[in-house]
């Protein structure tokens, strides 16, 4: 049975935090009075759904189901988690949480706050211990961070439950040790936010100028090193303490004005929106949305391919999705399932449908599921043997669109100690999108020769084979190409 989150306010951060529970499985119960509150949502989730997917490399679960309720007693009724997303108004967010322990005291409530602290936010509550500051960073759906900040009267148990929580859908919670106003990203950006204000009102540079000084230098950096190791390569051998001792002196140097705030009037406002329209006025903040997501996900993805910063996280939620996929079958009285696969945004070609590469690759998926149920896993490679394919047959049958679900088997046409000949099908459902006939050759990869496989997979793989030979024999088998069907 799927687990309810309930988010209560559906605006830009609400709406996010919908589409990270929804496409992570969890069924959502949002609660917004906004008569427009469906269509945004809807627009959001539409957004989520292009690109979420597309930081995953195994099957994402089932969505959840998202509903809307008129009340927020009919949102939080049966609800594992909550998480609110109101406008920035401590009077409103108590009303809120006063609201929600009426029917629910026990249930976890995570607050979108980017500057009250959770003592503040729990001021007057019923049940204290049960809420908390989750500050998450936009968009929601796939940036990972959440500042998870407790107070002296959270509930630790309550915390760390809502940590896995939000582990579970493929978030990093940061926890937050002392409470502190606008916690700690937000401290950073308000820095910044000041700095750049500063900037543009003297007349030293423009939006635009800004946002190229981080975008194409030091924003890059933060993005995969953060500050403090960023600048501890910036010391050279001597690392951080010589970094110290170069720059330190400079902390006194009058080169910021951050603690001085410009006046924040009708000018400053039409100066920066008017320089904001012309850098990006052309685009919509949908188009700017979509561009932001893209641009996100080749970022991400480059870091999960190395394993680091925000890609570790992607990684490790991947290995929670895959844990949750049904195991390879060992029944050999039908072909085996190997394979769960779903198609994925990165899978699509420019006809809208999966890519032929992609056919193969579910194919050489399902293919090293059977190798590794017989033995012949990466510890074997690692001691010098592997199988090779020395020829393919692929054979289009249907085509595979955008958020497919595709079940590979393998059924053994043939074995010896050296060869090895399978039968996959790629299918959708009952219908076969494609099927792939394969040779494989065993082979002592320092020799660079065929060789007998160990008497261990051997012992696997041929009850196998001798049972796949009571099958009947796939209609394609053997098939070549320009043969009629």
């Amino acid at each position: 049975m799927a687990r309810k989150a309930a988010i209560i306010g559906g605006g830009v951060i609400g709406a996010g935090w919908a589409g990270r529970f929804v496409l992570n499985g969890w069924d959502v119960a949002v609660f917004d009075p906004d008569p427009q509150a469906r269509r945004k949502i809807g627009e959001v989730m539409a957004n989520a759904r292009a690109a979420l997917p597309a930081l995953s490399d195994v099957p994402m679960p089932p969505e959840g189901r998202l509903t809307f309720a008129a009340s927020i007693t009919e949102a939080v009724e049966g609800a594992d988690y909550a998480q609110e997303s109101v406008s920035e108004t401590l009077a409103l967010k108590h009303r809120i949480f006063a609201q929600i322990q009426q029917v629910a005291p026990g249930l976890p409530v995570g607050s979108s706050t980017s500057g009250f602290k959770p003592s503040e936010l729990q001021q007057g509550a019923a049940n204290p211990a049960t809420l908390f500051v989750a500050h998450p960073f936009n968009p929601v759906y796939l940036l990972p961070l959440v500042e998870i900040v407790p107070s002296p009267a959270s509930d630790p148990a309550v915390i760390e439950a809502a940590k896995a929580t939000l582990r579970q859908i493929g978030m990093y919670p940061l926890h937050i040790r002392k409470e502190i106003d606008a916690h700690i990203a937000d401290r950073f950006l308000e820095a910044v936010w000041r700095e750049a204000l500063w900037l543009v009102k003297d007349g030293i540079a423009t939006t635009e100028e800004i946002d190229d000084a981080i975008r194409m230098g030091f924003g890059l950096r933060w993005g995969q090193m953060g500050l403090f190791e960023t600048y501890r390569i910036a010391g050279g051998e001597a690392g951080m303490t010589h970094f110290m001792a170069q720059f330190g002196p400079y902390l006194t140097a009058p080169w910021t004005r951050l603690t001085d705030v410009p006046a924040f009037d009708e000018g400053l406002v039409d100066l920066i929106a008017g320089q904001s329209d012309a850098q990006s006025g052309h685009h919509s903040i949908r188009e700017l949305e979509r561009i932001r997501d893209s641009n996100l996900i080749g970022f991400l993805r480059v870091l999960k391919d190395r394993n680091w910063g925000a890609g570790r996280v992607l990684r490790e939620h991947d290995k929670r999705l895959a844990q949750a996929l049904p195991a390879p079958s060992a029944d050999t009285a039908a072909p085996m399932v190997m394979a769960q696969l779903q198609v994925l945004p990165g899978w699509i070609d420019y006809n809208g449908h999966m890519t032929e590469n992609r056919y193969l690759f579910a194919a050489s998926e399902t293919v090293d599921n059977f190798l590794r149920l017989i033995g012949a896993d990466m510890d074997y490679v690692a001691g010098g043997h592997s199988y090779y394919t020395a020829e393919s047959h692929i054979l289009h049958r249907a085509e595979a669109r955008l958020g497919d679900r595709l079940t590979g088997t393998v059924q053994v046409l043939s074995a010896d100690e050296k060869r090895l000949r399978l039968f996959v099908t790629i299918a959708r459902g009952s219908d076969v999108v494609a099927s792939v006939e394969q040779m494989l050759l065993h082979v002592d990869m320092a020799a660079g020769k065929t060789c007998p496989a160990s008497p261990a997979v051997l012992a696997r793989l041929m009850p196998v084979a001798a049972a796949h030979r009571a099958l009947p024999p796939p209609a394609d088998a053997g098939r070549a190409i320009g043969r009629k069907a």
